[in-house]
């Protein structure tokens, strides 16, 4: 297995190299070492919508770059949800929507922006243009398939469990895992634990374990961060839950689930960013069922957000970039649609009639 790594010389020029198993080669990490000798100003960014391993892996490199001496600021694309809002140094974050000027001024000034948890410019909204204008050197450590060429060094491995995880590497292979103290270790951890459906999917490997029993070893405190992230239900998110069950279709013939949300039903039960995260992955607990979906109405942005899960081989990245305009992991992947909920709906029953070989081989 043969994992690309690449180092970019600048935007015009670029040389590959590969690694095995997702280790950065000894060109990228000697460019890693030169460039953080040096004070800089750097800009964290994570993807739009934020979640645990985009929050995670942002907070923990923060933290990191933070203990070696240099500037460092999150800068968020948007708000992420309230149950990630415990977690070590997340009131240093600057929210891109609501403290634009800081942001941009964030950006601007950045000597070095890395990009964490996401490998397309397009991923961050609003914030797109301000990246392109940057002048500063980018550094992209992510896990999901067919990166871009925007950065000067790329970490990129599609094995990887999560980018929490290729944060860990990333500091390992720096020779700098001392730095890692509890508040670094409970971030990654999170990003982990939540990017692994609780160590449930496939990418869950036994390196992963070992990871994450060094990050226990460093003070994260396993039980606690859970707490923190899976019991923090409020009634009304309870009660949207309920409705999202209620509104389940099941295809047993295409061994495919999916739930709608729409907006008003989202307005009834005060819906808040997060109160939906989990919600697509109940389809997969039935039996026989090997394709879930869940279509969310979002009428501000004037989309359907759909979030796509799988088991075994067939490939939801495939499916959402093909069909909404979306992508991520084989087993894990979002899109959306930009007509209404009937009309998504209506495409999706169309499109799935071409994959009933494929969900069932």
């Amino acid at each position: 297995m043969i994992i690309a790594s690449k180092i970019r010389i600048n935007r015009v020029t670029s040389i590959l190299y590969y690694c095995i198993f997702g280790r950065m080669n000894s060109a990228d990490i000697k460019t890693v070492k030169s460039i953080l000798s040096q004070p800089q100003k750097i800009a964290i960014i994570p993807h739009r919508n934020p979640d645990g391993d985009a929050m995670g892996s942002c907070l923990a490199l923060y933290g990191f770059l933070k203990a070696k001496g240099h500037t460092v600021k999150v800068v968020a694309p948007n708000d992420y949800p309230k149950f990630l809002k415990w977690m070590p140094w997340n009131n240093t974050v600057i929210n891109f929507e609501r403290e634009n000027p800081k942001a941009k001024a964030t950006i601007n000034e950045a000597t070095l922006i890395f990009t964490l948890d996401f490998n397309d410019l397009s991923r961050v909204g609003q914030m797109e243009s301000a990246l392109q204008e940057a002048t500063a050197d980018f550094i992209m450590i992510d896990h999901h398939q067919q990166p871009g060429d925007y950065a000067k060094v790329t970490y990129s491995d599609v094995t990887m469990s999560s980018t929490c995880e290729m944060v860990y590497n990333f500091i390992d292979f720096l020779e700098e895992t001392s730095l890692i103290d509890a508040d670094i270790a409970t971030n990654l951890y999170t990003g982990i634990l939540t990017d692994t459906g609780s160590f449930k999917y496939r990418s869950t490997s036994s390196k992963t374990h070992r990871v994450v029993a060094e990050l226990i070893d460093k003070g994260a405190n396993n039980m606690e961060i859970h707490q923190n992230v899976f019991d923090t239900n409020s009634p009304s998110r309870l009660h949207l839950l309920g409705v999202a069950l209620s509104n389940m279709v099941i295809l047993p013939e295409y061994k495919t689930a999916y739930i709608t949300l729409s907006q008003d039903e989202l307005d009834q039960y005060d819906f808040k960013k997060g109160d939906t995260e989990g919600f697509v992955n109940y389809g997969l607990t039935l039996e026989g069922i090997i394709f879930a979906l869940i279509f969310i109405e979002n009428r501000e942005e004037g989309i359907i957000k759909i979030s796509l899960r799988s088991v075994g081989d067939f490939s939801v990245n495939e499916f959402a970039r093909e069909h909404f305009s979306g992508g991520g992991h084989t087993n894990a992947a979002g899109g959306r649609s930009e007509v209404s909920m009937d009309e998504t709906i209506s495409k999706f029953n169309e499109i799935l009639k071409t994959y009933k070989s494929k969900l069932n081989p």
